[in-house]
Parts: C-alpha cells; structure tokens; sequence
C-alpha cells in the first residue's frame, strides 16, 4: 500500500542506533540499509523525502513506528454525510455543510428533525449497529461520519481527519474522544480514565496495539469500504464498533487515530450508569472474541515476563531476579547490534510494562481469582495488595490524575477505579458464561521485541 504524503510524525517509541530503529506497538526492530538510514534521517529531520521511500516509510507505517501527518486534503466537508444514530435524545447543534441524517431508533415519542437534518425512524429498537446501518443505506457521498447525540464537535472537527484519506488504503479515521470536563467527582474520575479517550499520540489501530480499537462515537469512514464489508454487525447490542474496526482492518484497510482533532463525549452522571456501561463493555468481549479469536485478550506478555511476575507474586524474588537477568542476556545476544545499555533498558522496561499489565488483568478481568486466592492464600495477599492499588499509582506517576484536590480525592479515586474494573471484568464473565467460551479470560504469550525485519 504506497503512501500518499512525505509528511511523517516519529512515535513516540522511536529510538535509533546507527542503522538500527527500534520503534511500532508492539516494539519491532528495523535494521536499515544505507538508503533507509537516508530515509530515516529525512523523517527526523522533517526534511523532504528521498525517492523510492515508500516501500520503507509504508512498513515504518504499518509497525506505528511513525504516522503519516497530512496536511493538504482533496476532500471537502460536502464529500461526507453525518450519520446520528438517536434513541429518546436529540444531538445539539451540529454545523455541517454536507447532508446530516439523523436515525431515530423508535425512540418513544418520536424525535423531531433537527435544524438542516432530515430523519428515518426505525418502527422497533434494534440498537445502534442496526441505525447506523440504516443512515450508512442513504448515504450517497464517498464518505461517512458517525456521531453519537451525547457527542459534541465543533465546526472544524473533520479538517485534521479527512486529509488522511488522501490515501486511498485508508478507511477509517477517528478523532480523540475526550470526556466533557465537568466538576463532580465522578466527572473528574471520566476525564482521567474514560474508556473512549485512548490519549494524545497518532496511532495506527490495530488488535495487540497501543490503539487497538476506536469507539463509534465520533469517526469517519470511506463509504464503499464500510459497505463492502457489510457495514456494523446487527447482532452485536454493544461492542459493535470494535467489530467493525476489526473487520475493516482484516479486510486489509488502514485505520487511523488522530488525536490533533478532540470531540467531547458526555458522560455517564451517576455512578450506577457507569456501573452499567462498563459491565456492557466487559460483556461484549465474549462476542467480540469468537469473531476475532486473541484480539481481546486481558494480558499480553512475554513467556520471560510471565515468569519473573510469577515469580514475584510467589515472593520468589531471588529467582525473580535470576530470571529477569537471564533476559538481559538472552536480549543482548539477539540485539548484538544496539550498545549494551539499550538491552539493559529495553529488557527492563519491558518487564516493567508487563507487570503493569499483569497487575491491571489481576484486578480488572481476573478479579474474582484474584479476591479467591487472597482468600485462600495467605502468603498471596501482600503482593496481590500491592498489585491492586499499582495502576492507580502508577496513573499518578504518569500525572493522568484529575487535577483537584489531593486530600479527599485520592482515595475517592482509588475506590472509583476498583469499582470500574470490577465492573467491567463482571462483565467479561458475565460475557463467558452466555458464549460459553473462556477466550476472553486467558491470556496471550507474545515475542518482545517484535522479530528483525530488514
């Protein structure tokens, strides 16, 4: 797939030595040849590329080592039709100079058209996969963008999105969905940690990675792509978008996320509702993992990782260390080509990310194990203690905390991030039991680093 612009971001993963890039989610190692290492240097130095680039600066692409960075578009906002899926709730304003059809899913009085928007009413509820499907079958121009009522846009929203499809592998964009500010503490809690908002930086998106999925609420898709793979899933009551993401890509499409661009999501005012919606959440990984088996898996980790972590939890922390040791080795002769020092950093951070992963999978999907085991092993508890508060922590090390008052609301925080966990792995199990399959419950063992490429 030939890229279409020169204009290139580094991720913020890249790291070069020489003729060595190390960048991508996952991390991949890229060994260059003098040409690439032109190329490389081009890119950071946001110079003008060399020619014949693009058989490298597509795979850079393709490994989220670096994000094309568009800037010119030879859409127009005419060329997209807004599509608002609608159920009991009107959107506000949106300003569009294209066509807005808004698709009222039975809702109970009907709805009433809003200024410069025609509506199509469903006669039953069939969820919002099935009116987006409706609004998609209207849908005339080459592109198509879904925006949720309890979204709001601004006028210029689509501008850092659609020069992405002058690419024409590119099938779907989304912008960041921010959580609306707002001063209650549960507020607060959604502006740190909404499950919609999947942070600042560029990313291809794609099952395993930093992005792995896109929510609907807010995105751009190319028509006929979107169509040929049959549009959303009618089948799915949630998780749907994330199925389509998935099918788009397997069917060998770009997906991208632009985070330049935010939207502000509503959410939810009462703790019940995020209650309710982080247990739909968890519910949907059973579905969504008999159609895309691995993809939803709750920990992804290295074989060496999953042992020094074993090891830990078993207050085995001699052999831990034994263990984690033997990676720096084993690491060094396999990047026998980088200094030493960047083995020693790459085989420490990455224990360090896994065991982020292991301690947010032991509270948030596995937590029911997690409380049993604490129970029944005493020796357990003390790490499993220390596991259940680290994420919280580690958001703070990583200043993702709201920005109030540290006095009351750090507990409050600790307590709102335990209870949405426990939602959502809840519902994980909830999801297990009805597709009767633990896929969404076990693990997947992975290489780190990524396999050499030339």
């Amino acid at each position: 797939m030939a890229s279409m612009t020169n204009a290139f971001r580094l991720d913020g993963s890249y790291r070069r030595h020489e003729r060595v890039v190390l960048a991508g989610s996952p991390l991949r190692l890229f060994r260059l040849s003098p040409a690439g290492q032109r190329i490389v240097e081009a890119i950071e130095q946001n110079e003008a590329l060399p020619p014949k680039h693009e058989k490298l600066t597509d795979r850079l692409v393709d490994a989220g080592a670096i994000h094309p960075h568009p800037t010119e578009s030879g859409f127009s906002t005419a060329d997209v039709t807004v599509v608002i899926p609608a159920f009991n709730d009107l959107p506000g304003g949106l300003m569009h100079d294209g066509e807005v059809i808004v698709v009222d899913d039975a809702s109970d009085p009907p709805l009433q058209p809003i200024v410069g928007s025609r509506i199509i009413r469903l006669a039953n509820n069939r969820g919002p996969a099935a009116a987006r499907n409706a609004g998609l079958a209207e849908v005339s121009t080459p592109l198509v963008a879904f925006v949720d009522t309890d979204v709001d846009v601004d006028d210029h929203w689509l501008d850092a999105l659609l020069p992405h499809f002058n690419d024409p592998s590119v099938a779907l964009v989304a912008p960041r969905v921010a959580s609306r500010a707002g001063t209650s503490t549960l507020a607060k809690y959604e502006t740190a940690r909404s499950p919609l908002d999947l942070g600042g930086e560029s990313a291809r998106i794609s099952p395993g990675t930093r992005v792995s999925y896109v929510p609907a609420a807010a995105l751009v898709v190319r028509t006929e792509m979107l169509r040929s793979i049959g549009g959303f899933d009618e089948m799915l009551r949630t998780g749907e978008d994330v199925d389509m993401v998935w099918r788009l890509i397997e069917a060998g499409y770009r997906c991208r996320y632009e985070p330049q661009i935010a939207v502000h999501h509503r959410p939810r005012s009462t703790l019940a509702g995020l209650v309710r919606q982080r247990l739909a959440y968890g519910r949907s990984a059973a579905a969504l993992e008999r159609k895309h088996p691995g993809a939803v898996a709750p920990l992804r980790i290295s074989g060496w990782s999953a042992a020094v972590w074993a090891l830990v939890l078993a207050r085995r922390s001699g052999a831990a260390a034994i263990v984690a040791a033997g990676t720096i080795v084993a690491l060094r002769r396999k990047l026998d080509d980088l200094p030493a020092q960047e083995s020693i950093r790459l085989a420490g951070l990455g224990h360090l990310y896994a065991g982020r992963q292991v301690a947010s999978a032991l509270t948030r999907v596995w937590w029911p194990l997690t409380l049993l085991t604490a129970l029944l092993v005493p020796r357990a508890r003390l790490p499993l203690l220390a596991a259940a508060t680290a994420p919280a922590a580690l958001d703070w090390l990583a200043d993702r905390w709201p920005d109030t008052d540290p006095h009351n609301m750090v507990l409050k925080y600790i307590a709102l991030r335990l209870v949405d966990d426990a939602a959502y792995g809840a519902g994980v199990w909830l999801g297990a039991l009805e597709q009767r399959s633990i896929g969404a419950l076990a693990p997947t063992f992975t290489n780190w680093p990524g396999r050499a490429v030339g």
